[in-house]
């Protein structure tokens, strides 16, 4: 049984390093998305404001009302009085005193909808401000990730240009070195048909003024200078 609970805790364990790489994998897509929802949460609130501030004017509107109600009544009675009907006057001022009755609890209500409008205009500023900064935060992680992800295509880009620079100054080497090796073939080639000819050996003793039965300009001038002196 114990083996069996260690067991599940691995795969439990699994689970939970598999979740967070699944996150951390899509770290700005999530957090883009809270953002998304959090500018949705946002409306809804600003749209629960607007329909708590309507309330809040019509409330303040019957109370007008209800003000001028009780202005008038009191008017009603005062004429009442001076007619000399006490009983209708009376009576006016019950209905004035509906009508403050009325008053005094629209203005409870009244009070509850500026207290709750105050409250849900302040936190709809935090929110709006909350938003504005996780928009600012994004746009830096997201600028964050693509130079980081440039700065490792170039590293990677580099690391095989590198290894393709090697490759090709190896392959220029070659080529050199080939192309050395025929030119000293060639060389060879022609030192030894020298040699096989004869050539090499004529050129040696022309260096040396041997053999040379050819008339040297020296010796023809010399001849000319000898016969005018005769």
């Amino acid at each position: 049984m114990s083996i069996l609970k260690k067991l599940f805790t691995a795969v439990r364990g699994g689970a939970r390093e598999a979740g967070q790489a699944i996150v951390d994998a899509n770290g700005i897509r999530i957090f883009e998305q809270e953002i998304a929802d959090a500018q949705n949460a946002l409306q809804r609130a600003k749209k629960s404001l607007t329909e708590v501030m309507a309330k809040e004017m019509q409330t303040k509107r019957k109370i007008s009302a209800l003000d001028a109600s009780i202005a008038e009544h009191e008017a009603y009675a005062g004429q009442a009085l001076e007619k000399g009907n006490e009983a209708l006057a009376l009576e006016i001022a019950e209905k004035i005193g509906d009508f403050e009755t009325e008053k005094a609890e629209h203005e409870g209500v009244l009070a509850g909808f500026s207290n709750h409008i105050v409250t849900l205009k302040q936190q709809v500023k935090e929110a709006e401000k909350s938003i504005k900064e996780n928009q600012r935060q994004l746009t830096m992680v997201k600028t964050t990730e693509s130079v980081q992800q440039a700065t490792m295509a170039v590293n990677s880009t580099l690391n095989t240009n590198s290894s393709s620079m090697t490759s090709a100054r190896e392959s220029l080497e070659r080529i050199k070195q080939r192309q050395q090796d025929r030119q000293d073939q060639l060389g060879a080639a022609k030192q030894l048909e020298a040699d096989t000819n004869g050539d090499d050996l004529k050129a040696k003793m022309a260096e040396a003024g041997i053999g040379d039965t050819s008339p040297k300009s020296a010796d023809i001038l010399a001849r000319i200078k000898a016969k005018q002196n005769s």
